[in-house]
């Protein structure tokens, strides 16, 4: 009987959730990592003395280091497998986040921050492609979606943090970034237990432990439901047995192959949907407190704005997470992605303090509401040879406008005032809504292996035929 048909129809359950917790713990930290920047921007600004355009680097800095984290770690996921990159991320993260946190001057500051983006970026490339492997076709959009429902999570947390604990005195910035760092060590420690990716075992050639990681969950899933296991309803067939372990592909021959021919449809409309929502996303949220205080609102309140705005990203999330299911990732992404649109033309036409905050609070929603649908999107249109390296490189192309986008903020911010922010916003969000609806494949309730089966590359070990077994 196939692996793969045998953890197709699994249902989900406790051995499940428990994955979801722990990689979802993961996307909290990185949440709390990428938001807590913006509410230390006025203390380092005083203390360094920094111009706007210090400050837009500081803000560019984690993002920068995101996009070598989530390229790095997609390829090497694909090589030494998706749980040991895991592993060394959320180490690396940790080191030189307390680094920033000790940081003498900017010049230290901005360098540690760029490392720990890195170890960010890894983290958060590698989470939902290698969770993903685990679940069932019928719920995976629910469950990645959820997975990516942790972020909020963090940026509620890291509002909490800008609120109470930067404010306790001229340090309270350092001990923010020790909170955020200093609870990974138990987070890592949880993780060793985690299993390798059994989809990556097989293609690997690794058939023995891949048995081995399914029966175990098998005898999970059995003891939690306290009922015998379904039969399977259908089969997808395994990688063919090899007399050892194979080598992955070279790292040019899976960059050929996601711009080839039969590829290149999915790996641009995907790094399109990275762009579009990742520009808009960091331009907003790096900026919305210090635009708030430039409205003339105090520090303390605009950082407790924040805070209602950041609590919108939680329904945001786990709303689009339960309409991936419904109307499929595409159309969940589209739908998210207009009202993001719309409520960022409402946010440019506000100007009190409360409409900013309410319409800012919708744009939250929305725009966290197309990373759940983008998240669980992602690794679902990548053959399992390649996904790491496909979802990688895809967020890490969407890193380029975390990057540029807190500068080219600032400088709208300067040149075009608060609407001309929001204004662009809208035309790049509309211009995601184009080529997600004209472009994007349709992936609710289909195998990993349906998914991929129209550009499986010759580079992949061949598919065995399985017999159409049940139990």
């Amino acid at each position: 009987m196939s692996l793969l048909a045998r953890l197709d129809r699994l249902p989900l359950s406790r051995p499940h959730y428990v994955l979801l917790l722990i990689g979802g713990l993961g996307y909290t930290f990185d949440g709390m990592d990428a938001a807590v920047v913006a509410f230390l921007l006025p203390s380092v600004q005083d203390l360094w003395h920094l111009g706007n355009g210090a400050l837009g680097l500081i803000g560019s800095a984690s993002p920068f280091g995101y996009l070598f984290g989530a390229a790095i770690a997609g390829i090497l996921g694909d090589r030494i497998g998706r749980k040991r990159v895991m592993m060394y991320a959320l180490a690396f993260y940790v080191v030189f986040t307390l680094v920033a946190a000790a940081a003498p001057n900017f010049p230290v500051f901005m360098g540690a921050r760029v490392l720990a983006g890195t170890g960010t970026g890894a983290e958060s490339a590698i989470i939902a492609p290698f969770l993903s492997e685990f679940v069932p076709s019928k719920r995976r959009g629910w469950f990645v979606g959820a997975l990516a429902g942790f972020f909020s999570f963090g940026f509620v947390a890291a509002a909490l943090i800008g609120r109470f604990i930067v404010p306790l005195g001229a340090d309270g910035w350092r001990w923010a970034q020790v909170v955020t760092a200093v609870p990974i060590v138990m987070l890592l420690w949880w993780r060793r237990a985690l299993p390798e990716s059994p989809r990556y075992l097989l293609e690997r050639g690794r058939h023995a432990e891949a048995e081995e990681v399914v029966a175990e969950l098998e005898r999970r899933v059995e003891k939690s439901t306290g009922r015998p296991l379904p039969p399977v309803e259908h089969t997808h067939a395994d990688v063919a047995p090899a007399s050892k372990e194979t080598a992955p592909p070279s790292v040019w021959t899976g960059l050929r192959f996601l711009w080839s021919r039969k590829m290149a449809q999915r790996t641009g409309v995907t790094w399109v949907m990275w762009f579009v929502i990742t520009f808009s996303y960091y331009g907003f949220f790096s900026w919305i407190p210090t635009l708030l205080v430039q409205r003339g609102i105090t520090v303390t309140q605009s950082f407790s704005f924040s805070l209602i705005i950041y609590a919108a990203q939680v329904p945001g999330y786990f709303s689009a997470a339960w309409l991936s299911e419904r109307l499929d990732r595409k159309h969940t992404i589209a739908l998210y992605l207009t009202g993001s649109a719309l409520s960022a033309y409402w946010l440019s036409q506000t100007s009190t303090p409360v409409a900013i905050t309410v319409s800012g609070a919708v744009l939250s929603f929305f725009l966290n509401g197309t990373y759940a649908g983008l998240y669980a999107y992602t690794p679902e249109v990548f053959p399992t040879w390649i996904r790491a390296t496909g979802s990688g490189l895809a967020s890490a192309f969407g890193r380029i406008g975390s990057i540029i986008a807190p500068t080219v903020i600032g400088m709208m911010a300067a040149g075009a005032g608060f609407a001309g922010v929001f204004g662009m916003t809208t035309a790049v969000l509309a211009v995601g809504v184009v080529v997600t609806l004209a472009f994007g494949l349709s992936t609710a309730n289909r195998s990993l292996e349906d998914i991929g089966a129209p550009v499986t590359s010759p580079a992949s070990p061949a598919p065995a035929t399985a017999p159409t077994t049940k139990e």
